[in-house]
């Protein structure tokens, strides 16, 4: 599989479609999107707990580090042990339902009704990306697929030097306030809904084709993307919030 054909979402990968007609059963729409509503109930009641754990007192500090160390721990297993995603995938979205309480809690905390905002913001915006798919408004070209996968790689590599840097002390400029790091947020949010035209050009080419037990796969797929276009809106409702204070 050539990289043009790839999805730009790092855990859509070619290998996870590979010896399609081994097992009889095949991968459906349907069976991924109750899987996909399945972990977003499991993330939603632990963010909901970890809330409410604050409300009481409780330090909620590790939380968010603990459970994005965890997530991206459990990645790598998957990566490598995909027969074991049945299980793995319900655990990484326990990982990220620790991580996504840790940072909504504190944005409550800090800028009440912005993370409703946020999820308010992601779900329009998976939906309109969806209509944009299913109507062919926007067309998933080869050329397309390689300019975003392009772009959102080397997003990444820039959010890894920046948690590099900060080990040393440095602050990156994405993570400031100014009209550049707000820009750059933008961009990001950008990206990261576009990689879901790509997500739905995937599956629907791979639906009826590959192993029933790698939609487990593409629900963490989506899940990733999903997750990724949250933080980015909420962190950029964050930056507009303490730029214009009301």
């Amino acid at each position: 599989m050539s990289l043009i054909d790839k999805t730009s979402n790092p855990v859509f990968d070619g290998y996870f479609w590979d010896n399609y007609d081994q097992e009889p059963k095949k991968m459906t729409v349907g069976g991924i999107l109750l899987k996909t509503l399945y972990c977003l109930l499991i993330i939603t009641a632990i963010v909901v707990g970890i809330w409410k754990l604050q409300t009481q007192g409780t330090s909620i500090k590790w939380f968010a580090s603990g459970g994005g160390i965890a997530a991206i721990v459990i990645s790598i297993v998957i990566s490598v042990r995909q027969q074991w995603a049945h299980f793995l995938v319900p655990l990484y979205s326990v990982a990220k339902g620790f991580f996504l309480g840790g940072i909504t809690a504190y944005a409550q905390a800090k800028f009440p009704d912005l993370p409703y905002q946020a999820v308010g913001v992601t779900i329009v915006t998976f939906f309109v990306m969806l209509l944009l798919y299913q109507t062919r408004i926007i067309i998933v070209t080869k050329k397309l697929r390689s300019i975003i996968i392009t772009t959102c790689a080397s997003i990444f590599v820039v959010y890894i030097i920046s948690w590099i840097l900060s080990f040393f002390g440095i602050k990156s400029f994405i993570w400031g306030t100014s009209w550049f790091a707000i820009g750059f947020n933008i961009f990001a949010i950008v990206f990261a809904a576009l990689s879901l035209l790509l997500d739905f050009d995937f599956i629907e080419r791979q639906k009826h084709r590959a192993p029933k037990y790698k939609e487990w796969l593409a629900t963490w797929g989506l899940l990733a993307t999903l997750i990724w276009l949250y933080v980015e809106i909420l962190r950029l409702m964050k930056k507009f919030a303490v730029k214009f204070p009301k």
